[in-house]
């Protein structure tokens, strides 16, 4: 396999990272949230937010896979874990896991999920958590292959008016 390039984004990312993550919500949510509201999601708003995210004072680790020519495939992205009962002195949230539909099941993910826990160890964290869906078995099944597991907690949250469960998966502790 052909090594994934992997960096660390910036705002002028941001376009790229709003093409990705509206191209890949709108593909694997697909009959999980709303279709009216997947079709109103907006490349130009989510770059407009991703800008802003970069640039500001408490931005995330956001890491990209790109092709060989630069073109950004996919992202992730990182900070510390927002409190509650995680410690997040130690936990890292990954907030953030998207690729252009064209490249699931390639390696870019896998690539970028392994690059990004890297960095969150070297970020001096040593165990992280995410929040999925419950019904995105692809994402499950994704997370599950790479060591990350459910720890029995979860969250309501409403997604373009309908409520949807999320399960919390954890990984580490990183070596």
């Amino acid at each position: 396999m052909t090594p994934v390039p992997i960096r660390i984004a910036g705002a002028s990312d941001a376009t790229a990272l709003a093409t990705v993550h509206v191209r890949s919500w709108q593909a694997a949510y697909r009959g999980l949230v709303p279709a009216a509201y997947l079709d109103g999601l907006d490349v130009a708003e989510r770059a407009a937010v991703w800008r802003d995210r970069l640039s500001s004072a408490d931005a995330p680790t956001v890491l990209v896979a790109t092709s060989e020519a630069g073109t950004v495939r996919a992202f992730a992205s990182f900070r510390a874990w927002p409190g509650g009962e995680l410690d997040p002195a130690v936990t890292a949230e990954l907030s953030a896991l998207y690729a252009a539909p064209e490249v699931w099941g390639r390696g870019v993910g896998r690539a970028l999920l392994g690059a990004t826990v890297a960095a969150m160890g070297a970020a001096g964290f040593r165990e992280a958590a995410l929040w999925v869906l419950e019904g995105n078995g692809r994402a499950r099944a994704f997370y599950e292959a790479a060591g990350w597991l459910p720890d029995g907690v979860s969250a309501v949250e409403e997604t373009g008016g309908l409520p949807l469960r999320e399960l919390r998966y954890t990984c580490g502790p990183f070596s």
